[in-house]
């Protein structure tokens, strides 16, 4: 997930003329390519937790090791070839829509004044941070879905040996889950994903605010992007985790007899049912020792991108 005045991308203080800009999307394609190398290994250890019957793991550790001596370590990038090919487009998409959303929101007045300028320059407040960033999420989601349905049956196979998997690969399962359901089996549970992909909010808020911050310290804008970018990150998760722990249990279903509803207020429910609040919350550790590395090193990607092509060295 990932990214975003002087000289870094603040909002831009773009001029009304630019309502558009593909610079966001290059940037938003490293950061996703960032993020697969990173930290695919922890999102393998999350998503078995999450969709373990309970008792199968103990922990994060446990399950680590599990799977690292039943499976070999490759097993913890199984499932990576859809976030390999798709996180690059998904962030793309979620990077240049969040860009393009601010200009538009910067165009129709959501800015304050800039503290540091004397000429009258603004900035898009926070709260417009925060809807650029929900609309990003939403718009998002139409490729995050189907990658995440791919991603995630990959994951759960709990075998060594390739000939015992259910599925052979990415494209193997997608023709079982076209066999099985049709092409809209690739966005079952799409509600969960839109709960889900709803927190990018709070991320691109706290990291602006965040960046605000560490302005004032004269630091590097690469620092001060690394630092925002895995601290803001955490506040992403403090939302997210539980519609993550949803939309997974969602995804994990059966293919050609689907146990459960896939509204996310049912599945909601169940998980309650089985232990409470804390059932949410399944998969904690691996997100939270994955957070900050994953997303500092994609938002330091991102700013560098933009500053590289000085996309948003715009005056109004």
């Amino acid at each position: 997930m990932s990214a975003e005045d002087p000289p870094v991308p603040d909002p831009p203080k773009a001029s009304a003329k630019s309502t558009f800009s593909f610079a966001g999307a290059l940037a938003g394609m490293g950061s996703g390519v960032t993020k697969v190398a990173v930290g695919h290994g922890f999102d393998t250890v999350k998503t078995r937790l999450q969709c373990a019957p309970p008792g199968v793991y103990t922990g994060p550790w446990d399950c680590l090791v599990k799977t690292v001596r039943n499976e070999g370590p490759l097993a913890l990038y199984k499932g990576a070839t859809p976030p390999a090919v798709g996180w690059a487009f998904i962030d793309s998409l979620l990077i240049g829509s969040l860009h393009n959303y601010r200009l538009f929101l910067i165009k129709h007045g959501w800015t304050e004044p800039l503290p540091s300028s004397h000429t009258g320059e603004t900035r898009l407040t926070l709260s417009g941070h925060a809807l650029a960033g929900l609309w990003a999420g939403w718009t998002s989601c139409v490729m995050a879905m189907p990658v995440d349905t791919l991603k995630v049956k990959l994951q759960l196979q709990m075998t060594r040996d390739p000939k015992d998997w259910k599925y052979k690969g990415s494209i193997d399962c997608m023709r079982q889950i076209f066999a099985a359901q049709g092409p809209l089996g690739l966005y079952r549970g799409f509600l969960s994903m839109v709960l889900f992909r709803s927190c990018f909010a709070a991320m691109f808020c706290s990291y602006e605010a965040l960046l605000r911050g560490f302005r004032k310290f004269d630091m590097s804008e690469g620092t001060a992007s690394f630092l925002s970018g895995g601290l803001g990150s955490f506040s992403y998760w403090a939302f997210a985790i539980p519609f993550d722990n949803i939309k997974n249990r969602i995804l994990a279903d059966d293919l050609v007899k689907p146990r459960y509803s896939s509204s996310p207020i049912a599945m909601g429910r169940r998980i309650y049912a089985e232990g409470g609040m804390l059932n949410f919350y399944r998969g904690f550790w691996p997100v939270v020792l994955r957070a900050f590395p994953v997303n500092a090193s994609a938002f330091f990607v991102f700013e560098a991108i933009l500053r590289s092509v000085g996309a948003e060295k715009t005056s109004k």
